[in-house]
């Protein structure tokens, strides 16, 4: 046996173990990426790197044995530093997008390619709770919503983009036929409950996203029925108050209560709501002039001073979003708001402190070169942009749908949940733009039933190489080529369908990014 110290632990481990095997031993994390237990390590990302005392540099922990006493650090500044480098010089040469432009581009952030996977197998129900996730209004927004992803949809290069918003309205309008809609899983009730003046777009989102949080809303508003400008400024023509009902029926049917007709300073003093509630939200847009907030409040030339992350203004437990905040003239602005602010919310009521999500990491292709157009159409069905036949105001008919969805060229990446490198990208902070090199051509291959291989995101790993041996498929992949030309290929110029007859799914079980993903 081999006695060590890592990180000031002592751990006894069998002659021949790596440090990485007796860090784990030890209850000591250290992270891997190319790097599976009993596979064989590549050493080939680097953020393994520990500090071995009386060793000039640092050491791969995968595959360096240890040796009687050994003295190793595993989380200095030095070591992370490293880590972080490592990370970053994978990211160089990392092509591919982890968000698709048109989900990076979406003020709401809404998973658009999933939403669309979703529709081109028809699966209703799943494609409305991804598009609810972080739009509460989808039947509105899919009717009124300026579509600024499909501006930067990566099909409108090539010839018209994909009609995003119709695709989202249609899994609104069938969702809301259904004798049941949609209900989210909701966390239980906490028993807390949150005053949201406002019943526009961003006070329905707040409802919506705080009663997922398990907090009960009680949505104040002037007018008599839910919608604010949204029912005065919008054609009925386009935007019809059946729609606006439908889905804040939807709300009040999670739970929310409506006070209508009652406005704050006339009907309830502000003060009174404060007291009376766990937090107050301020989603109403006639305050924009400073002299109409209420006493007390930081305002600013555009409306209420508040956190951008978190919306909280610099009274306590006063949070603010939509118009209160800043004037805009897109509803999907104001929704995206709502989501922000409840999330907010729900992180105050739980810990007494509210910080906000941290700005989701993605690196991305940028500009597609002309020649990279006919590969990214690959994926995408060769037609035109389809059209409802019944025009604008009736939507897609279902066939529509399908035809349109399959349109999609789906440059997300299908890994993002489990990708390692964005993991450890967000750990150690790395940045995927510290180290300029020119970016190779983007490819993929479509060839297997079940997967798609992305060579730009792969790392070098060589696990699919032993997944596919493992397997016994033949010929399976190979390493090729030499120095900063190796590439994972199919050999003697095969195709991957017959390569990886066997070990499809296996190989894309053990990449650790998204260069081997599923094609569902």
């Amino acid at each position: 046996m081999v006695r060590v110290t890592i990180d000031g632990r002592k751990v006894e481990v069998a002659e021949g173990a790596t440090i990485l095997e007796a860090a784990r031993a030890a209850g000591i994390e250290i992270p891997t990426m190319c790097y599976r237990p009993g596979w064989e390590a590549s050493t080939s990302c680097m953020v393994c790197l520990v500090r071995v005392k009386g060793q000039h540099s640092l050491q791969p922990a995968c595959a360096a044995p240890v040796r009687d006493g050994m003295e190793i650090e595993s989380e200095t500044p030095e070591v992370h530093g490293a880590r972080r480098t490592a990370v970053e010089l994978l990211l160089s040469d990392h092509v591919g997008d982890c968000r698709a432009p048109c989900q990076s581009t979406c003020p709401a952030g809404m998973d658009i390619p999933l939403m669309i996977r979703h529709l081109t197998r028809h699966e209703w129900r799943e494609a409305v709770a991804t598009v609810k996730r972080d739009i509460a209004l989808p039947g509105v927004l899919g009717r009124i919503c300026p579509a600024p992803c499909e501006k930067a949809c990566r099909r409108a290069a090539c010839d018209q983009a994909l009609s995003i918003c119709l695709l989202k309205r249609a899994a609104a309008d069938a969702d809301l036929a259904m004798p049941v809609p949609f209900r989210p899983a909701c966390r239980p009730d906490t028993g807390r409950r949150v005053a949201v003046i406002g019943g526009g777009p961003a006070g329905l989102a707040a409802a919506y996203h705080l009663l997922e949080e398990g907090i009960r809303p009680v949505v104040i508003d002037d007018r008599a029925q839910p919608g604010g400008r949204l029912r005065e400024r919008i054609d009925p023509a386009r935007l019809p108050g059946s729609v606006l009902d439908a889905e804040a029926a939807v709300i009040a049917g999670l739970g929310a209560e409506f006070r209508m007709n009652t406005r704050v300073g006339r009907d309830i003093a502000f003060a009174d709501l404060v007291a009376g509630h766990d937090a107050v939200v301020l989603a109403v847009g006639e305050w924009a002039a400073p002299e109409g907030f209420p006493a007390g409040l930081d305002v600013t030339g555009h409306g209420l001073a508040v956190n951008p992350r978190t919306g909280a203004t610099n009274l306590p437990r006063v949070f603010a979003c939509g118009d209160a905040v800043r004037k805009t003239e897109m509803a999907v602005i104001a929704v995206a708001a709502g989501k922000t602010v409840a999330r907010a919310v729900a992180e105050f009521l739980r810990t007494g402190s509210a910080h906000g999500a941290d700005r989701a990491f993605s690196v991305h292709i940028g500009r597609v070169r002309p020649e990279e157009r006919a590969v990214f159409l690959q994926e995408g069905a060769p037609r035109a942009r389809v059209e409802p036949a019944g025009g604008l105001a009736t939507g897609f008919a279902e066939d529509e749908v399908k035809a349109e969805a399959q349109r999609c060229l789906h440059c997300d990446c299908r890994r993002t949940a489990d990708c390692r490198l964005r993991e450890l990208a967000v750990r150690y902070g790395a940045k995927a733009s510290r180290y300029k090199s020119e970016r190779r051509a983007f490819e993929h291959d479509l060839g297997h039933p079940d997967i798609v291989y992305e060579p730009g995101k792969c790392i070098l790993c060589g696990l699919c190489v032993q997944a596919a041996e493992r397997a016994g498929d033949e010929p399976g992949l190979t390493l090729e080529g030499r120095s900063y030309d190796v590439r994972v290929r199919v050999p003697l110029a095969g195709d991957i369908a017959g390569a990886l007859a066997k070990s499809g799914k296996a190989c894309v079980a053990v990449c650790p990014t998204g260069a081997l993903a599923l094609k569902a």
